[in-house]
């Protein structure tokens, strides 16, 4: 099972559009996915039409104030053949505060993921923009992290705090996280958008992917309805940008039972 993290420390990049267009471009390839949204926004959930609050969300798995709930109640499907949905709630905005310092509370995703993995073939996680409880969570479940990053010279700086609470991450996890930063928002025209992927390539090398998302009113359209750009034909290029990058993180190699260990 294939679990990635979609998380940066800044909004509006396109994290909730590319889970989404991900998980819909597998889930139309006939693999076995789930979205899981960390988000206390809970944008994703809305995006799929699942509500955290009457389905129960990832704040049940960590059993405050009781026992945790088990993962599969918590998991519904969408209106999406092979998609599946683990909503999230506004409730989970409180989960730093409620856990303080509690051990162990940095591995309850990844146990629950593995109480799924023979459910789904692919797991992706909609990370929220702070870290927290819920980053940590979703990174130490993940074995790639993808950071969507918008062609413009701010969103760099939303860039840098990411992958500095990556390396606090790798330190506790004792091993990498690869990473894919996807440029998104990309508009060829503009010498901003032109200079910022050049230096995002210059920077960052082989960690940039080679495809790039670019600035397609369709995906916004398309995000507004409710419908992933699988199922949505108007968003041609963003829709082919997002397939070209499927194939493109579906080549790499998937850390082995080994490098999971280490």
């Amino acid at each position: 099972m294939r679990v990635w993290a979609v998380s940066n420390q800044k909004g509006g990049v396109g994290k909730t559009t590319t889970t989404v267009a991900l998980g819909s471009l597998l889930a139309g390839a006939g693999k076995r996915t789930l979205l899981v949204d960390m988000d206390p926004h809970a944008s994703l959930s809305g995006y799929v039409g699942v509500e955290g609050g009457a389905h129960g969300s990832v704040y049940d798995l960590f059993g405050v104030g009781g026992n945790p709930l088990p993962v599969r109640t918590l998991v519904h499907a969408t209106q999406w053949d092979r998609l599946s949905v683990l909503p999230a709630s506004a409730a989970m905005i409180t989960l730093d505060r409620q856990l303080g310092t509690r051990p162990g509370m940095g591995l309850v995703l990844s146990q629950a993921l593995a109480e799924l993995a023979s459910d789904f073939d692919n797991v992706l996680l909609d990370c929220p923009p702070t870290l927290g409880v819920l980053m940590v969570n979703a990174l130490a479940a993940s074995d790639r992290l993808l950071v969507p990053t918008q062609t413009e010279a701010l969103a760099l700086a939303g860039l840098e705090r990411m992958l500095r609470s990556l390396s606090m991450i790798e330190r506790s996890r004792g091993k990498p996280m690869p990473r894919t930063i996807v440029p998104t928002l990309y508009d060829a025209r503009t010498h901003a958008s032109r200079a910022c992927l050049a230096q995002l390539r210059e920077q960052y090398g082989d960690d940039v992917s080679q495809s790039v998302i670019p600035t397609d009113t369709q995906i916004r359209e398309a995000s507004a309805a409710g419908v992933p750009l699988a199922a949505w034909p108007a968003a041609r290029r963003g829709g082919l940008a997002y397939r070209q990058l499927l194939d493109e993180l579906l080549a790499m190699p998937v850390p082995s039972v080994t490098d999971a260990a280490a």
